[in-house]
């Protein structure tokens, strides 16, 4: 194979997915079947069976059993805005933290548990791994879809036993991190994201309707308070459905 030759199998799928993108083969077609591929293209068994593979590892194609192999319907990627804005007065919404946006047509599930810090948890949050947090987890409806789960950790030492230590419950539950830290006199005043991108885990696509293999957006999200870290979340959304868009302010 020479030098930026791609191997055929590659060369097979990328002709594939040229159909798929174009129409040529469109939403809910059957893909054509391997002896068919093989017979088109001129290429072995092998190599159809790989072009197929690439093909439904990418999320064009699924697998219906009894069936065969079908192109799957392409949605329309969705934005989820990210923003530094909180109102000045008033409280917010965990899932309009998350939207950043009016008008949001979201309902969310929540449960919380007390658990012993994970290792990776606790060097986000600048605690030994083992000690007591309080992990809330949520799963995010827009318009009655699944779009967004999230899983949250708070120290212990800080919101044990204060009448946030409970997101979701008490005089202040449902609302922002900011404010219900501002109940207990620590003053939120910075806020760090990372994003990044994997393979989502099968209890993730479960919950948020993917098949295996779809690739997820991760926001590691962590708050601090006067440089402590006082909540950590990952925020986990379908990558093929929704773009994350950050709206930040100009100092």
């Amino acid at each position: 194979m020479t030098f930026g030759e791609q191997p055929a199998y590659l060369r097979v799928a990328s002709d594939l997915r040229k159909k798929i993108v174009n129409g040529s083969l469109p939403p809910h077609t059957r893909l054509p079947s391997q002896a068919r591929i093989r017979e088109e293209y001129g290429v072995s068994d092998t190599v159809a069976l790989e072009a197929r593979k690439v093909l439904m590892a990418e999320g064009l194609v699924e697998g219906r059993s009894g069936s065969g192999t079908y192109v799957r319907e392409r949605p329309v990627p969705r934005r989820i805005a990210r923003s530094g804005y909180r109102p000045a007065h008033g409280t917010v919404n965990p899932f309009r933290q998350e939207q950043a946006a009016e008008g949001a047509r979201g309902t969310w599930e929540s449960s919380s548990e007390r658990e012993g810090a994970p290792a990776q948890i606790a060097e986000r949050l600048g605690i030994a791994p083992g000690d007591p947090v309080m992990r809330t987890r949520y799963l995010f409806r827009d318009g009655g879809e699944p779009m967004m789960l999230s899983t949250s950790w708070e120290p212990l030492a800080l919101t044990g036993r204060t009448p946030v230590m409970l997101p979701e419950e008490g005089p202040l539950g449902g609302c922002g991190v900011v404010e219900r830290m501002a109940a207990i006199d620590l003053v939120v005043d910075n806020v760090v994201e990372e994003v990044g991108a994997r393979p989502g885990l099968a209890e993730e696509l479960l919950a948020l309707g993917g098949v295996p293999g779809h690739v997820v957006i991760v926001v590691e999200r962590t708050y601090y308070a006067s440089g402590r870290a006082v909540e950590t979340a990952d925020v986990v959304v379908p990558a093929d459905r929704y773009r994350v868009a950050y709206h930040l302010p100009v100092r």
